[in-house]
């Protein structure tokens, strides 16, 4: 049996229900229970240590104000120290700038960096990526990795590693019946969803192509997941505005995302920008949701055009309006795609995928005394 290694994810921030802090919660719990020693370091947060509570990660906590504070790396020093590190994995760009100035005053355990999004890194960003104190730099689907490329990073560098799903919490079993009750929705209503409302998700353009959605489809019915309280009152006014009034729903923050994605029809992404591959298509194949999402990024790498779902051009509303109807009109069809999706979902995108892949990822280059 294969050593176990002493792992340490930093996370500078103290929220815990996006995408993001749920992928390390679940790739720090999955490593755990193969036996690594494994500790989770936040700032101050009650959810992380109420969550990790029980379970065999330990919770540390650091207060990361900004990614030049001494006070954080001296902290961040003591505790590679104290629990011996080999592997130190940053996320978010403030834990690698604080990962590499602990380094600095004291151990130096190999040093993984992740890219989750496509912006553009910026020079000084470039910088910390190249740096050879830098190790292995996971991104999370093949595009990612090619605008890294394309800014001077070594492509021997990125791993490529998909961000994984539950599919043993996600999958076809789900019952959606209580959401849909909660909704007013009966089983005649075809339900559109889309889970996430930042701007750049484009949800603007999903409300303009569901004005000629609900002109064909007079059960159409249009839901985002995941609004804060003030953007819940604007998708409101921005809906009545299109003349859709009571078509639109909107939902705050969610655990019962398999239950809302199972009573879903349909699942949509319209993002545009900033994005590598979106959580909630993913979740969605796992559950045998058919999904329409936009060209855009790694989607491509999970949305398989016409065999695991359809892919449209971003900021065209018009064609997404054509993709829901030709989907609503074809019920065979929706179901052939998201028996597909969810197979490639177990192939690649798994949690075990992504645990093999990165547990792999951190023996290698422990085995190799650091070197990428």
């Amino acid at each position: 049996m294969a050593a176990a290694l002493r792992i340490l994810q930093l996370y500078p921030k103290s929220d815990y229900f996006t995408g993001a802090a749920i992928q390390l919660r679940d790739l720090a719990l999955g490593l755990a229970e193969r036996g690594h020693r494994v500790t989770v370091a936040t700032p101050p947060s009650p959810p992380w240590a109420r969550r990790l509570a029980g379970t065999p990660v330990e919770h540390a906590v650091i207060p990361m104000r900004r990614a030049w504070d001494p006070r954080a790396v001296w902290r961040l020093a003591r505790l590679l120290h104290a629990r011996d590190i080999q592997v130190v994995h940053a996320h978010k760009g403030r834990a690698r700038t604080l990962a590499w100035l602990a380094g600095l005053l004291g151990p130096r355990p190999v040093l993984v960096l992740n890219r989750g999004v496509s912006f553009r890194p910026t020079a000084l960003s470039r910088i910390g990526y190249t740096s050879r104190r830098v190790h292995a730099i996971v991104a999370v689907c093949e595009s990612i990795k090619r605008g890294l490329v394309a800014a001077g990073v070594p492509a021997g560098k990125i791993e490529v590693i998909y961000s994984g799903t539950d599919t043993a919490r996600f999958h076809p079993g789900v019952d959606g019946t209580r959401v849909r009750r909660e909704l007013g929705l009966g089983a005649a209503h075809f339900l559109v969803t889309q889970i996430g409302v930042r701007s750049w998700r484009g949800w603007s353009d999903l409300l303009d192509a569901m004005v000629p959605v609900a002109r064909r489809v007079e059960t159409a019915r249009l839901l985002f997941v995941g609004a804060p309280p003030p953007r819940v009152a604007e998708l409101g006014e921005r809906a009545r505005a299109r003349g859709l009034g009571d078509r639109v729903l909107v939902l705050g923050h969610r655990e019962d995302i398999p239950e809302i994605l199972a009573a879903s029809d349909l699942v949509a992404d319209a993002s545009y920008a900033g994005l590598g591959i979106t959580g909630s298509i993913r979740e969605a194949l796992a559950c045998e949701r058919p999904v329409v999402a936009t060209r855009v990024e790694g989607m491509p790498e999970l949305v398989l055009a016409g065999e695991t779902g359809v892919l449209v051009p971003p900021r065209q509303p018009p064609a997404l309006a054509e993709a829901i109807l030709a989907l609503h009109e074809n019920p065979t069809r929706r179901q052939e795609l998201a028996r597909a999706g969810r197979k490639r979902v177990e192939t690649h995108f798994s949690l075990r995928a992504k645990i093999d892949a990165t547990d792999a990822l951190y023996r290698r280059l422990v085995a190799a005394g650091g070197s990428a």
